[in-house]
């Protein structure tokens, strides 16, 4: 694996592009869709599993294309990364998921920050964030066991399915999470209702590191 600065910058380079797709592609969705939110949802998942699979293949090489804390966490606690990595990967994940947030904001001439009303609160949205990050990580840590060339393909697509079958439209990452409230456009979230989702998601990664485990043993 390349040295930790490398590493660093792949990581900053992917989720900040990242996050620019998610708001950005919701942005020109909710522009081009003229008010029907299923065809803006579409666009925003299409968007959004096509350029993970482009981001992970391109740099998955280099940094392994965390691009997420919660599976940063699942490597140290699988025994992959060492702790000292993974601290400066989670805090380079998170300066960067806002820096992509500014650069879509940029794009299309919005303010550089502006907080989210778009309410993303109740049981079942929580729920959904428990099974959006627990598949997720199932996906990421099965596919790298036994298929680890179709990680790209694996996690795009897994993606843009829990687009459409979770309530929550699948954040499944705190950095994502945390991003998405600092923008009131179509990806945005209510800063009061992130933290649920980003405790939801730590549930969803502790039952999918735990079964991950039971299925690895002989």
């Amino acid at each position: 694996m390349s040295a930790l600065p490398k590493r660093l910058a792949a990581e900053f380079i992917g989720t900040a592009l990242l996050l620019a797709t998610v708001v950005g592609s919701g942005i020109m969705g909710e522009k081009l869709a003229a008010g029907n939110a299923a065809i803006a949802l579409l666009a925003n998942a299409i968007a959004t599993g096509a350029v993970l699979y482009a981001l992970i293949a391109a740099l998955g090489p280099v940094s392994g294309a965390h691009f997420n804390p919660l599976v940063t966490l699942f490597e140290v606690m699988l025994g992959r990364l060492k702790s000292k990595p993974a601290i400066a990967y989670i805090v380079i994940q998170l300066i960067a998921a806002l820096v992509g947030v500014l650069i879509a904001h940029w794009m299309f001439e919005l303010p550089a920050f502006f907080p989210s009303h778009h309410v993303r609160s109740g049981s079942a949205q929580l729920f959904s964030e428990v099974v959006a990050t627990f598949g997720l990580l199932l996906v990421i840590f099965q596919c790298a066991r036994h298929k680890p060339e179709s990680i790209p393909a694996a996690v795009g697509l897994y993606i843009t399915a829990a687009y459409w079958f979770t309530a929550s439209t699948s954040f499944a990452n705190p950095a994502v999470t945390i991003a998405r409230s600092m923008t009131d456009t179509f990806a945005g979230i209510r800063p009061l209702d992130a933290p649920g989702f980003i405790v939801a998601q730590f549930i969803g990664a502790i039952l999918a590191a735990l079964v991950c485990r039971w299925l690895a043993r002989d």
